[in-house]
């Protein structure tokens, strides 16, 4: 009896080991190299903590503002008795309205005695072409660029820096006509009241800022 009650209590105690280590194996967690979530997780958050320690170490960059030049708001008024004008749509000519706001012109220098000549309203700039014509530039061209030199009867004058005559060198001028019409460059001479304007600068009026590629200019 006592052989057998020894070898009953052996079996069982044998039994119980055995479950033990089932549930041990049961209850131990897989390998993170066998676990393919883990590993797609445990790659996320390291790049992650990367990405949030680059941006952490990275500072906004300060540029200088650059230079800028400034220039007058002004009337151009014509010795032929007009204000120089700029439609909405570009279009130059000459009126009697001293008080229309398309008469109104950012006169800017873009250089040694050249200006660029802005209309305020309508936020072109004067250009004349290879055939002597004015029209209204969005964009600031070197065809929107004037030499600006003051005549013997304190008048002043605005020639093209692009072109002038290919034979005698004259240079060709900003004009009105006696009926306040545009006039093509090459017909106009500084002798002439057509060619002769008076800056009339106004007080007060809100700049207008001249952007270009390599060229940073306002008004203030």
């Amino acid at each position: 009896m006592a052989a057998i009650a020894s070898s009953l209590i052996r079996q069982k105690r044998q039994a119980r080991e055995s479950n033990s280590d089932r549930v041990s194996t049961s209850k131990r967690r897989p390998s993170p190299s066998k676990d393919p979530r883990s590993l797609c997780e445990r790659h996320f958050l390291g790049v992650f903590s990367k990405v949030r320690f680059c941006s952490g170490k990275k500072r906004p960059v300060r540029r200088r503002p650059e230079p800028q030049l400034k220039g007058i708001v002004t009337r151009l008024f014509s010795q032929q008795g007009f204000y120089l004008q700029m439609q909405p749509d570009g279009t130059i000519s000459g009126t009697k309205d001293e008080n229309s706001d398309y008469t109104l012109f950012n006169l800017i220098p873009v250089g040694l005695r050249v200006v660029a000549i802005q209309g305020v309203k309508a936020n072109f700039y004067i250009g004349m072409n290879g055939e002597g014509l004015l029209y209204g530039s969005e964009m600031f061209t070197p065809e929107c660029k004037f030499k600006e030199s003051v005549f013997e009867n304190y008048y002043v004058i605005y020639s093209s820096i692009m072109y002038r005559q290919q034979e005698s060198g004259r240079a060709w001028f900003l004009g009105l006509t006696k009926d306040g019409q545009a006039m093509k460059g090459n017909r106009v001479k500084k002798t002439k009241p057509s060619s002769h304007f008076l800056p009339r600068p106004i007080e007060g009026k809100p700049s207008f800022p001249l952007v270009t590629g390599h060229l940073s200019l306002s008004m203030s």
